[in-house]
């Protein structure tokens, strides 16, 4: 019985017992993942504004708009002045704008005092791209927001406003401005730098 073994490129001949070579096959490429693109450092002051909006069911929204990039991750908290109570929501600026809400408890929010604030947590929570603009330690943020952070993991930014929701105003000696009225149910919000 006889085998015949034939090879690609080889001859048969039968005067080689060699192992056939291929020859010209191409190595398959082994490709480089190309860098990501380095982004700006920020490179003016934040700036964090924002407006409230108590609705009819007396809970509140925050709207606000920042010069921090896009995708960045803030948290807002409302906390009461007399119980201490305190609500917070995380959200992303997106195109320059981030939204937040609703705050309070069931009821709505009753009179009273309350201060509502902005943070930039530290930069290690913030997405890569949110990292290279503002630094890893957030070295690249500047400006009177901006301070260290509390665990020492480097800059923060935080921006906060007092306001004042229904009867308790009238009897403020503080300089208040009028944010908005709710005239359906007579609730006043006010803000007190």
């Amino acid at each position: 019985m006889a085998i015949w073994v034939v090879g690609c490129g080889g001859s048969d001949d039968g005067g080689s017992d060699d192992v056939s070579r291929v020859e010209g096959v191409a190595e398959p490429e082994t490709s480089q993942a190309e860098p990501e693109p380095q982004l700006a450092p920020l490179e003016e002051p934040v700036e964090i504004d924002f407006g409230i909006t108590l609705r009819n069911d007396r809970l509140l929204m925050v709207d606000g708009e920042s010069n921090l990039p896009d995708g960045t991750s803030l948290r807002v908290v409302v906390e009461r002045e007399a119980s201490g109570g305190r609500w917070q929501d995380r959200t992303t600026q997106q195109e320059g704008r981030f939204s937040a809400g609703p705050f309070g408890p069931g009821s709505g929010y009753p009179d009273g005092g309350y201060r509502i604030t902005v943070n930039l947590p530290e930069a290690s929570v913030q997405p890569l791209a949110v990292q290279q603009r503002i630094g890893e330690e957030g070295e690249y943020l500047t400006g009177p927001l901006v301070g260290t952070s509390p665990h020492g993991l480097g800059q923060v930014a935080s921006r906060s406003h007092r306001f004042l929701i229904g009867n308790e105003p009238r009897r403020t000696t503080d300089q208040v401005e009028v944010l908005s009225i709710d005239t359906t149910d007579q609730v006043e919000v006010l803000s007190i730098d």
